[in-house]
């Protein structure tokens, strides 16, 4: 546990979820100087009615706060990450003269679409929502893709919970309720000091290039050429180790800003390559893009990450100065399987922002803010960042 004025957090780790529940919050609490306005929590437990009853236990303990958490396969706290066990992380903020507002968003179903309803009533002091949501019942790619129709600049940060049994296993919690489908979520809004950082963690390889011919999510051109010949000839210049990087899960990049006479690392929204049509010499992407747009192919390796992550965090505290606390919500993807540890994430934000309370899951799927607009990402480190900065309104993201 760490001790802060403002935040704390609590881990416990053990067969039993329910005593978990307790020892994470008591940790949690203890670390405040004042009641908290703002408990989120994370549960990671084979069974999921397990699971409920140690999430009731933390809402019932932190009554007096809104209260939001998740299931997951996998919690982040006391500086380290904890994988497939069971365990419970508590994350506990006194948030002086804030205005929290917690929701619980489902879907209804029209002739040619889906409806979210349940979200709460907009104002201009609204700084950011955390969102969790069940990736089995809510349509969370389309919600977070349009979300600035219906909110605005509002940035969304959070992600996809899970459970060890998979769908149907999945369980949000928010304000005494438990849910086993859609999203919940809180507003945060008035004074209080938060931004985003999300990384990314991709390298770019081969040239930038515009989309000269597409449909659908299928790349049929770039740059006048067919799209997969273009491919091959990026591949073909690689060296053994960067040929293996692709096999192993070649992204592309959409260029934020398309009017940068440059586009290096960070500079893209990253998206999966999902395979190649050879018949059509046609480059399937996890996107849907116009022509004219700018792309670049991307790889993903432990250490472009870890670079990527150190950078964006140090960039944010020379931004922003003291930090005081933050969420984490980090791909099931990274931790050992990238890293090698599950405390990767963790770890660097201690290293860089500070001895801070932080807290979070290892998601299937992060969502936050890139270049201005909300995303849902995979292998990313999505992480809202609470300061001391005069100024809150800024997101540092990449």
């Amino acid at each position: 546990m760490l001790l802060t004025s403002r935040f704390a957090d609590g881990l416990a780790v053990g067969s039993d979820l329910v005593t978990n529940a307790e020892t994470a919050v008591r940790q949690a609490l203890s670390g405040l100087s004042a009641p908290p306005d703002l408990v989120c929590f994370f549960i990671c437990g084979e069974d999921p009615d397990n699971v409920s009853r140690a999430g009731l236990r933390v809402m019932s303990m932190a009554s007096d706060a809104s209260v939001i958490g998740c299931s997951a396969t996998g919690v982040i706290g006391d500086g380290q990450g904890i994988e497939v066990t069971p365990s419970v992380s508590v994350w506990a903020a006194t948030l002086e003269g804030a205005r929290l507002t917690t929701f619980a968003l489902d879907t209804l179903r029209t002739d040619d679409r889906f409806v979210v309803v349940g979200l709460p009533e907009r104002h201009p002091d609204d700084h950011a929502a955390i969102l969790f949501a069940d990736p089995y019942s809510f349509p969370t790619d389309g919600f977070v893709e349009r979300s600035q129709e219906v909110l605005g600049d509002l940035p969304l940060i959070g992600g996809l919970a899970n459970a060890i049994q998979g769908r149907g296993a999945v369980r949000l919690f928010a304000d005494g309720e438990i849910y086993t489908e859609g999203a919940v979520g809180v507003l945060l809004s008035g004074p209080v000091n938060i931004s985003t950082v999300v990384s990314q963690g991709c390298r770019p390889i081969g040239p930038t290039m515009a989309v000269t011919a597409v449909e659908d999510n299928l790349l049929l051109e770039l740059a006048g050429q067919p799209a997969l010949a273009r491919l091959e000839e990026i591949v073909s210049a690689l060296d053994e180790d960067d040929r293996d990087l692709v096999a192993s899960g070649l992204q592309i990049g959409i260029a934020m800003d398309e009017y940068a006479e440059r586009h290096e690392r960070g500079d893209f929204l990253i998206r999966g390559v999902l395979g190649i049509d050879p018949e059509r010499e046609a480059v399937a992407i996890g996107d849907v893009v116009e022509i004219g747009r700018t792309v670049r192919f991307q790889v993903r390796d432990a250490a472009t990450a870890d670079e990527d992550l150190y950078e964006l965090l140090d960039a944010h505290r020379e931004e922003f100065g003291r930090v005081d606390g933050a969420l984490l919500f980090s791909c099931n993807g990274r931790g050992s399987a990238m890293f090698g540890t599950a405390d990767h994430d963790a770890v660097a934000l201690r290293d860089t922002l500070g001895p801070i309370s932080v807290a979070g899951f290892f998601a299937a799927g992060e969502v936050g803010p890139v270049g201005g607009h909300n995303h849902v990402h995979g292998f990313t480190a999505s992480v809202l960042v609470f300061s001391s900065h005069p100024s809150a309104d800024q997101s540092y993201d990449h």
